[in-house]
């Protein structure tokens, strides 16, 4: 996926900086922030894995779970127009417009 890497086990977006002219790494699905900074794929790695084991040192020794946990629901607002054209793309598919909704993020989010 584009700019994902995944460093131990846990996803982290990737974007480029360039006022300072280096990658920075952000860890998602964690109970709290942990990032980091390389000026190349390799620094990445390296720096990713300090940072997360940073963090997950630190989540242990306070005893918080380190993940974030995912309910599998969400609220989402769009424009009405969107939403009647959605529910219409649903209806002709042979599908409810949940079932539509959640194989169209699963089809953007390459999961």
């Amino acid at each position: 996926m584009k700019n994902i890497m995944t460093i131990g086990g846990q996803q982290a977006v990737i974007t480029y900086d360039p006022d300072i002219e280096m990658f920075r790494g952000e860890f998602v699905g964690l109970n709290g922030g942990a990032d980091f900074y390389a000026a190349d794929v390799a620094g990445l790695h390296r720096e990713g894995e300090l940072s997360l084991n940073a963090f997950l040192d630190e989540c242990a020794k306070r005893g918080i779970e380190p993940r974030k946990s995912f309910s599998g629901k969400f609220v989402l607002r769009v424009a009405p127009e969107i939403h009647q054209a959605a529910a219409t793309a649903a209806a002709a598919s042979g599908e409810s417009l949940n079932q539509w909704v959640a194989g169209a993020i699963k089809e953007a989010a390459h999961a």
